[in-house]
């Protein structure tokens, strides 16, 4: 090739070399910076659409878990109230034995008695007033409720629970207790052992619910861990790799600038030929 002076094809050529050892500099300089490989849809479109699905994912089931969780929260309260409810049952059971015998006269009975009334006025209490936010739990007024623990949105991804659990003294039967007289507590004896069944069942029932949202939560581990993994492999920088481009991108600019700065000298080479 000969010597021009309009056209220098080694500068060209050099300057070309330069701009891509600095787009690959910039590029490792950014993946590292960021920690993630695909810093535009350009670098791997596929593998963003891929990475873009999966995030949206583990967002979801991040918020699925949260879910799970708030509605475990609601079930043990009301357990808690439940447990309640039943160490006052428990006592009503100890009253009465104690009134059914006649190791005591009607003034004890009596005194007996009023304690009983307070009690039951207090179970009574505890379930109207057991609450998770706004919903009442235990006086039968909580319907059906629905907990989206999966990160769709089909049917699948519920639970549902008919909270309708109606713990009042009227409702278990022990708002008529009376221990006033001997007779009156022995009878109080059997309405006192069924109302522990109903609050066994109802305590059953809910441990149950526990232990399925429990389930539900150990899953949304799993699928949390391997999809954060599989969208890792698909996004995440590999420092080492980028460590390597970033060195090698650096040499090659500095090779590629005292190319360009030789070859910017062969056009006054030229002018030796005019001299």
């Amino acid at each position: 090739m000969g010597l021009r002076i309009n056209t220098n094809m080694a500068s060209l050529s050099a300057q070309r070399v330069l701009s891509v050892q600095q787009k690959r500099a910039e590029h490792a300089a950014a993946a590292l910076s960021s920690g993630s490989r695909i810093i535009n849809a350009a670098d791997d479109a596929a593998g963003l659409s891929i990475s873009e699905s999966l995030r949206g994912q583990i967002r979801g089931i991040s918020q699925a878990r949260n879910n799970a969780f708030n509605a475990g929260s609601a079930i043990q309260i009301s357990e808690g109230g439940l447990n309640e409810i039943s160490n006052i049952l428990i006592r009503l059971r100890e009253l009465g034995i104690q009134a059914a015998s006649d190791n005591i006269g009607d003034t004890e009975r009596g005194f007996l008695n009023e304690e009983a009334k307070q009690i039951i006025s207090e179970a009574d209490r505890i379930a109207k007033t057991t609450r998770f936010g706004s919903k009442v739990l235990l006086d039968g007024s909580g319907g059906k409720m629905e907990f989206q623990v999966g990160a769709f949105g089909g049917d699948e991804n519920r639970i549902g629970y008919d909270l309708s659990t109606n713990a009042t003294s009227g409702a278990i039967g022990i708002d008529s207790i009376d221990l006033s007289d001997k007779d009156g507590a022995r009878s109080t004896l059997n309405v006192v052992d069924e109302a522990i069944i109903k609050i066994g069942s109802m305590r059953a029932n809910f441990g149950a619910i526990q232990n399925r949202l429990q389930t539900a939560v150990s899953n949304l581990d799993i699928q949390h861990e391997n999809l954060s993994a599989a969208n890792s492999r698909i996004r995440d920088t590999d420092i080492a790799r980028e460590s390597a481009e970033m060195t090698s991108s650096r040499i090659l600019q500095e090779a590629a600038v005292s190319v360009l700065a030789q070859a910017n000298t062969l056009p006054g080479m030229a002018l030796k030929l005019l001299s």
